[in-house]
């Protein structure tokens, strides 16, 4: 065992305390796309059209995936200078106290276009801290799991992202079925989001009790570089970013299509939400348990080659995603949903968290890996439900939002090809010479 990796046990804790922490803080972000699909439209644009009137409440989503970079390029800043246990604290809190706002937000009628305005604010909020959470989630498990099964256990804290969908649309279910509909728009929607704040004490207690990784704890002991890791992430890694935002473009541009856009579409051709909704549920319930055999998978035959498989699955389920869904047949929905999420998708983030720790530098990992991941979310996962909505609208049919998912599929497909095989990278042996090259800049600098 090296001097950056922890005993087995340890390694267990932090992966246990990522998975929670990233579910709660997560089950906050995918609470607000659930409402804006279902009923945002209704309660703070009351006065467009209901097709254009989603599109308004996806944009208002939107606004929170424009936030991520930045968010990404804060507490990845901090977070290698300071460490990632308390970069995680902080995001945590802030997004707790985001979502319970939205749960106490006046509605259109209550304050006009001032809703609205709020309520995108608040979004734009949680998005900063979001940003920031997904890198220091997935490094305080990375940097101390040892080598040859980095991907098993840091797969794990994208668990957590899975198992916050399944909570957060669970209980907005849970709230829908057992209030009448009036009921549910006066108040009943505002639960999910005041519960919220519950779920974050919770994290926060569990996140406290984190240790710092040993490479944070190194860099943050060790001279710091005049240049701010983000000036040196664009310096000396911009193929690592531009690998990692290419490789994002269909895992998450496909997640907010499938998650997202297909509860909208559900309601438009007529089937029934609640059972679209129990789909998503289940996929991403079985999911979020196949990541770790997806990370795991690639530890032992690579990174490129899972990824790439899920992104070629992803390209080739396409348009009988959308067939099964027009049959209107309950099984070939969760057959849809199930084979797009569990397969196309958990095979790229069951992947993501080892491969894109191993293409960055230690001193520069928590900016680049945030860097490169939010970039990616606000193209891919900020607009596809727009861009599929507007797609819709437009042709009246599914092809073309069948052709979108296929042209960002071809974009990570590409991007994933040019990159390096990393499974087999020794990162404490990198981050040593990494520390020397620092010092040495240090010296002559």
């Amino acid at each position: 065992m090296t001097g950056t990796q922890r005993t087995p046990r340890q390694v267990r804790t932090a992966a246990i305390a990522s998975l929670v922490g990233s579910a709660l803080e997560w089950y906050d972000f995918f609470l607000y796309g659930t409402a804006a699909a279902l009923v945002f439209n209704t309660l703070f644009f009351p006065t467009f059209d209901p097709l254009v009137g989603t599109i308004a409440a996806f944009g208002t989503n939107a606004a929170g995936f424009l936030a991520r970079p930045l968010g990404g390029v804060i507490f990845g800043h901090f977070g290698d200078r300071v460490g990632r246990k308390s970069m995680l604290v902080v995001t945590l809190m802030i997004t707790g106290v985001a979502t319970f706002l939205i749960g106490v937000l006046p509605t259109y009628h209550s304050i006009g276009v001032w809703a609205a305005v709020l309520l995108m604010v608040l979004r734009i909020v949680q998005g900063i801290a979001v940003g920031g959470e997904w890198g220091g989630g997935v490094l305080i498990v990375s940097e101390q799991a040892p080598s040859h099964r980095r991907g098993f256990y840091s797969a794990w804290s994208q668990t957590g992202v899975g198992l916050g969908f399944v909570l957060s649309a669970s209980v907005y279910a849970l709230v829908q079925t057992t209030t009448t509909t009036e009921a549910f728009l006066a108040w009943g929607w505002r639960i999910p989001f005041l519960a919220g704040i519950v779920l974050t004490a919770v994290g926060l207690l569990i996140r406290l009790r984190v240790m710092e990784t040993p490479v944070a704890r190194q860099s943050a002991a060790a001279t710091k570089p005049a240049r701010p890791p983000i000036l040196e992430v664009l310096r000396s890694h911009r193929k690592s970013v531009l690998i990692t935002f290419g490789a994002r473009i269909a895992e998450n541009g496909a997640m907010y299509v499938f998650l997202t856009f297909s509860l909208a579409y559900a309601a438009k051709i007529g089937l029934d939400s609640g059972l679209v909704l129990a789909a998503v549920v289940v996929g991403m319930l079985i999911e979020s348990f196949a990541m770790p055999a997806w990370g795991a998978l690639s530890d032992r035959v690579g990174r490129r080659p899972v990824y790439l498989g899920g992104a070629i699955a992803m390209i080739a389920w396409a348009y009988p995603f959308f067939a099964l869904f027009d049959s209107g047949n309950p099984v070939l929905v969760f057959l849809a949903v199930l084979v797009a999420v569990v397969i196309c998708h958990g095979a790229m983030i069951g992947t993501q968290p080892a491969f894109f720790t191993e293409l960055f530098d230690s001193r520069v990992r928590y900016s680049g890996v945030a860097l490169g991941h939010e970039l990616a979310s606000v193209v891919a996962g900020g607009f596809s439900p727009i861009i599929a909505t507007a797609l819709f609208a437009w042709a009246g049919a599914s092809w073309p939002i069948a052709l979108f998912l296929i042209g960002m599929g071809v974009i990570t497909v590409v991007s994933v090809a040019a990159a390096p095989e990393t499974n087999a990278k020794d990162i404490d042996e990198h981050d040593r010479a990494d520390t020397a090259e620092a010092d040495t800049e240090v010296r002559t600098g």
